[in-house]
């Protein structure tokens, strides 16, 4: 084998070693989200099969993709080997709701659960961000069980009224477009539409209590 395919060689074993540590860095996440929705989803269904309402509407999750965690390693100047700690939000879990209570409904709930620990809270539902953007955030530690033993992981968990979540999504989709930095009048007009968004989610509120 000439010096140029032995080279090649090197290269693909190095590229195929950075996936697999990849890999192998993400499976105690994925199994974190996936856990967490499927008993986040259960709570749910335990109010409707007793024929209560529940607060949770639906729950979503992701893990961060690798992409995004690499220009978050660029952007905020983060170690790599200390990526478990500095990054709260590589798994995330979101539930909406319906009704702005319902929201500290479920906080409270998350609160009373014994199968992880909470760290941390942001209140973003009454105390907005300057952009408009609403949601309570808790960042837990959560137990994995590998083959190996138990690994604690951070995650994120979001928890917002559906409106808020449409907001969030759209102003999220133009952000990307416009490379993470929104033009000035178009940034106002998103703020103004979301404490409109809050002013119909604290209305919706007030009808059901009518009830």
């Amino acid at each position: 084998m000439n010096k140029d395919g032995a080279d090649e060689q090197v290269s693909i074993r190095l590229e195929r070693g950075v996936v697999m540590e990849w890999e192998r860095f993400f499976v105690p996440y994925q199994q974190a989200v996936t856990e967490l929705k499927v008993k986040l989803r259960g709570l749910r269904d335990q109010y409707e099969k007793e024929g209560k309402n529940s607060p949770i509407e639906f729950v979503t999750g992701r893990v961060k993709s690798k992409s995004s965690i690499e220009e978050k390693i660029v952007r905020r100047h983060l170690e790599e080997s200390r990526l478990a700690l500095d990054l709260q939000d590589i798994a995330g879990v979101r539930i909406m709701t319906k009704y702005v209570e319902d929201v500290y409904t479920v906080v409270e709930l998350l609160r009373d659960r014994t199968d992880f620990q909470i760290l941390e809270e942001r209140d973003y539902v009454m105390n907005a961000k300057p952009s408009g953007y609403r949601s309570y955030h808790i960042v837990i530690e959560y137990p994995v069980q590998m083959y190996g033993g138990e690994k604690k992981v951070l995650a994120e968990i979001q928890v917002r009224t559906i409106a808020m979540n449409v907001w969030a999504t759209i102003e999220h989709d133009l952000r990307y477009k416009h490379g993470d930095e929104l033009p000035a009048e178009m940034a106002e007009q998103l703020t103004i539409l979301a404490e409109e968004n809050f002013e119909w989610d604290q209305r919706v509120s007030e009808i059901r209590a009518t009830e």
